[in-house]
């Protein structure tokens, strides 16, 4: 999608920074920023570092600052004179990559034209400095806003130690307004709003039945396969072909989609076959599109990631497995409370099998802000003027701890800008970001910011 020619010498800045641009998004993706594995905790300290150092070349005001987990970088531009405040946030974490997979080698930028190749391009890095260039850009004009940033280093785990950052240093983050941009557009031609998220329960399910791996033939049909029970067991607590819950009591809580936004969400022009190429699937659960868009934006989900145990090389080694754990998470939306739906699956769970282990890996509350505040509005009018096409409004699909944080704490209202394409592959391999969406991205939020300096 090519963006309108709103601004002569905003094109210039553009084109002469693209360089510097593509420099920089090398230095933050070559760094291993992986949060999930604490092998990359130094790499997470590199991250911060870096990220840093960049706000200050920039000239902005930058400081790390430490948590009971992994540090958080804070930044600012200050207008000198009276100005209003907002807050732009982004995550510098990513999500593991495993080289063998990727055609290029994912901790190391591949620039291939407009294709900007590696783990964290899209998610989050990329977006983050399509940010920064666009606030440097109005800071220098003397646009009369004043401009934070936050960058976490925790998102992809869940966000464990925000809630406390942002206790502890809710004066220094006092703001009139909060920019998010970590979201998707629901293709290169829609770009999308979301005003709400959901929330998220991530948990561990071991079974051991042994203190060994055994012979199946002298022990076969008469010791208890935990690869079996827990197949049989995640297969009673949701139907692998449809997708429903089991559990009882799961969907008590949920919140029914409104006409309204319903009807919002039937504008996006939400297409299946679209959906399915730019995610590289082979077949979808249903066929239709307004089904589609429901389970994607409005219903609960419960999903298996992995299931570990027993043997895994070449050929088949005749043994029956002394344990197995099961990776599962369930996608949760507004009204649904993490803590009671855990609850709901550990008792569930616990009366199939008793000998289960369950571990609760992370939860997140869902969020339900507003589409029709002055923010969000004004957020719909830049993208129109920018990209020349109307935005939808979407309830997302994705989670974002942070958020629910952030609403809780700063109470101000929070807007969701996010500048990535479902075929940018957010926690898949090959992932990318291009040069068209920053440049797109840097005048959608300087208009933004010239817009909302004026409240």
């Amino acid at each position: 999608m090519q963006t309108k020619n709103i601004d002569t010498a905003m094109d210039q800045y553009i084109d002469s920074i693209r360089k510097d641009y593509e420099a920089n998004l090398k230095m933050l993706v070559d760094i291993p920023s992986v949060s999930a594995d604490p092998a990359h905790k130094k790499d997470i300290a590199r991250a911060a570092q870096g990220a840093a150092d960049l706000l200050k070349k920039f000239g902005a005001q930058a400081e790390i600052i430490q948590t009971n987990g992994n540090p958080v970088v804070v930044g600012q531009y200050k207008h000198s004179g009276q100005a209003p405040t907002l807050t732009i946030y982004n995550h510098l974490d990513v999500q593991p990559a495993d080289p063998s997979e990727w055609q290029t080698s994912p901790f190391s930028l591949t620039i291939k034209r407009d294709l900007y190749k590696g783990r964290g391009a899209t998610d989050d890095k990329g977006p983050a400095l399509v940010a920064l260039y666009a606030a440097k850009y109005v800071h220098d004009q003397g646009l009369p806003l004043n401009i934070k940033f936050i960058w976490e280093l925790e998102e992809e785990i869940g966000s464990p130690s925000f809630a406390a950052f942002l206790k502890s240093n809710r004066e220094k983050l006092s703001t009139n307004s909060i920019l998010v941009s970590d979201t998707i557009w629901i293709s290169k031609d829609k770009p999308s709003i979301p005003y709400s998220l959901r929330g998220l329960v991530c948990i561990l399910v071991k079974l051991q039945t042994g203190k060994k791996d055994v012979h199946s033939g002298i022990t076969g049909g008469l010791a208890r396969n935990p690869i079996g029970e827990l197949s049989q067991l995640l297969s009673e607590c949701y139907d692998a072909k449809t997708g429903e819950v089991k559990i009882p009591g799961f969907y008590d809580d949920v919140l029914p989609v409104t006409e309204q936004e319903l009807d919002n969400m039937k504008k996006s022009g939400f297409s299946l076959d679209h959906f399915k190429q730019a995610h590289e699937l082979l077949s979808l659960r249903v066929n239709d599109a307004q089904e589609g868009l429901k389970r994607i934006w409005v219903k609960p989900t419960f999903e298996i990631h992995g299931i570990v145990g027993g043997y895994a090389g070449p050929g088949v080694k005749t043994i029956v497995p002394h344990a197995a754990e099961a990776k599962v998470s369930m996608r949760l939306v507004p009204d649904q409370n993490p803590e009671r739906i855990f609850q709901l699956f550990n008792q569930f769970v616990k009366s199939k099998c008793p000998d289960a282990q369950i571990t609760i890996d992370g939860k997140l509350a869902p969020y339900l802000g507003s589409y029709d505040d002055k923010f969000n509005q004004t957020a719909e009018a830049s993208i129109k003027n920018v990209f020349g096409r109307s935005p939808v409004f979407v309830r997302g699909g994705g989670s974002i701890g942070a958020v629910t944080s952030m609403h809780d704490t700063l109470r101000v209202p929070i807007v969701f800008l996010g500048l990535s394409l479902p075929e940018h592959g957010y926690h898949a391999i090959n992932e990318h970001f291009d040069w068209q969406q920053t440049k797109g991205g840097i005048k959608l939020f300087v208009d933004y910011f010239k817009k909302i300096s004026q409240f």
